[in-house]
């Protein structure tokens, strides 16, 4: 029988409700317990897809090519797991099922209301998950807050989850994350949000087993007492989670303050590791390796910037699963990477990259739709390519590496992307034929895992290490393979294409340190432990290029 654990937060957004979610998880893998995870957003948008990096930050893809929340990059990474569609419910989603049903006539005539109708949906699915999966745990981040109208459908059918699981069975507990901010005047831990906040929660019908108190620092054990208290919960059960370093050592800040036995005990779980006779490793040597990691990741013994220009550049979370694969070659090398973030826009001119990239060690070009900036983009490749300077080109920046290449050494010097210009005499990037008279936005991209051919006696083939490899899509725009023999010809190598060999995934320069582009999307599959391959290369080649500059 599937076990869940729903996560709900209260007073204001942006607690770190995912980052305790996937904490909690990655806890209890290292304990013996197959795990999963759900993130409900209560939004109208089916998916992440047509989001504004600006309101919602990073878009993340799934193997089976949804577009999501960066939560679920974080549930990936912790949990070393690949999820898929099914995991993440949003209010588009359910609503859009029950009104197909509606007009399918599956309700035999009866009226169609939130209660029960949507509120079974969204049960449905979730059982779908833990059905399909069969894991020992289920874990439910809930998005929002407590309050929020357009979440309660939502919290009502946890209520109802609840009660259909059975409370005596200890087999759905609630966590409620809160806010426990502190007054510089009075120097004092304050309870009330979380006490209004879990008042709120009980109205609903829902009462938490578990608070955690998100604080700068940790909570006093009177201000743990009072929580306690005022909100029907033992003390034990009232965790602190206080500002951490980085995301990565949140799960031991919960494992010292006891979330994992706590859950353990509300859940009625068994001591796996001790029981099962065929075990060999320990709990204690399960998250060893992740105190490793850890290690070496706050201890670095070398440094180097990266300037990583963007056009999202305002909001950090934009470029999340950037900045995490980058912190996963920070362990694995014990490299301090200073992460510059550079707007595109600023470069554009001939000034712009000689000032704003003349002290980085490596350029990284991520992706990103619009033509704001693409020219200042441009202009920082074209920097790179002629200075020598290692660079990973993402996605859009791949395109815009072939566009650069074109104009500069191949002399077509009105070369452009299809994408920002539909006039251009050299359309290098065109549209991908399966996006033509496509005129819908959402979920319609070259989307999700796909095998790609690697060719040997390239520098893609010794980063990978074979000839096929599987990686993540996100885009509608392609390299034209009427231009690819003379792009070649001068000097660009193709080096990775589709199974088809139609489109082009890789490309590279021989005579230069590290410039490698990618139509694909390598960040989303780099995890803890295990960096993906292209990033822990390029910060590599930057590291070498350093220490040859040294001798």
């Amino acid at each position: 029988m599937t076990k869940f654990i729903i996560i709900t937060g209260g007073v204001m957004s942006g607690l770190g409700k995912g980052v305790v979610t996937s904490s909690l998880g990655k806890l209890l893998k290292a304990k013996g317990f197959s795990v999963s995870a759900i993130k409900i957003d209560p939004y109208l948008n089916c998916d992440a897809g047509t989001m504004n990096p600006f309101e919602h930050g990073e878009v993340f893809v799934l193997k089976d090519g949804t577009e999501v929340d960066l939560d679920l990059g974080n549930y990936e990474r912790f949990l070393d797991t690949d999820l898929i569609g099914k995991d993440n419910i949003t209010t588009g989603k359910v609503y859009r099922t029950v009104i197909e049903k509606e007009r399918a006539g599956d309700y035999l005539g009866k009226t169609v209301q939130i209660i029960p109708h949507i509120t079974d949906e969204i049960n449905r699915r979730i059982w779908e998950v833990a059905d399909e999966t069969g894991v020992d745990i289920v874990l439910i981040e809930m998005g929002g807050t407590v309050g929020d109208i357009e979440g309660m459908p939502f919290l009502e059918a946890a209520r109802q989850l609840h009660m259909e699981v059975g409370e005596e069975k200890n087999d759905l507990i609630f966590i409620h994350t809160t806010l426990v901010p502190m007054l510089d005047v009075v120097g004092e831990q304050k309870t009330k949000p979380t006490q209004h906040s879990v008042k709120a929660l009980r109205e609903i019908g829902i009462e938490p087993d578990i608070v955690v108190g998100r604080c700068k620092n940790k909570l006093e054990e009177s201000t743990k007492r009072k929580i306690s208290l005022f909100c029907d919960v033992p003390e034990d059960a009232v965790i602190s989670s206080p500002d951490a370093e980085n995301i990565y050592r949140v799960p031991l800040i919960l494992q010292d303050e006891g979330l994992t036995d706590c859950v353990m005990k509300r859940l009625n779980l068994p001591e796996i590791l001790k029981e099962k006779e065929d075990t060999t490793v320990k709990e204690s040597h399960r998250m060893e390796e992740w105190k490793n990691f850890l290690d070496r990741f706050e201890n670095p013994t070398s440094k180097i910037d990266i300037a990583l220009v963007g056009k999202y550049t305002d909001l950090e979370d934009a470029y999340v699963s950037h900045e995490q694969a980058l912190n996963h070659c920070r362990a694995e090398t014990k490299t301090q990477i200073n992460i510059k973030y550079v707007e595109s826009e600023d470069l554009e001119g001939e000034n712009g990259p000689k000032e704003l990239l003349k002290d980085a060690d490596g350029l990284l070009i991520p992706g990103g739709f619009g033509d704001r900036g693409v020219e200042g983009k441009i202009d920082a490749l074209n920097y790179a390519r002629v200075n020598q300077l290692p660079t990973l080109a993402i996605c859009l920046g791949f395109q815009l590496s072939v566009v650069e290449f074109a104009r500069n050494v191949v002399g077509y010097e009105k070369a452009h992307s299809y994408e920002f210009d539909e006039k251009t005499p050299d359309p290098v990037i065109d549209l991908l034929p399966m996006q033509r008279g496509i005129d819908k936005m959402g979920g319609t991209m070259r989307l999700g895992a796909e095998k790609i051919i690697v060719k040997e006696g390239t520098k893609a083939y010794e980063i990978y290490q074979e000839n096929e490899i599987i990686e993540r899509h996100r885009h509608r725009y392609e390299v034209n393979l009427d231009y690819k023999d003379e792009i070649e010809s001068n000097g660009m190598v193709f080096s990775a294409h589709s199974t088809n060999e139609k489109r082009m995934e890789m490309l590279e320069l021989e005579d230069h340190p590290f410039y490698i582009g990618c139509q694909f999307h390598p960040e989303f599959q780099s995890r803890p432990m295990k960096p993906a391959p292209l990033f822990f290369s390029f910060v590599n080649s930057i590291l070498d290029k350093k220490s040859g500059e040294k001798e």
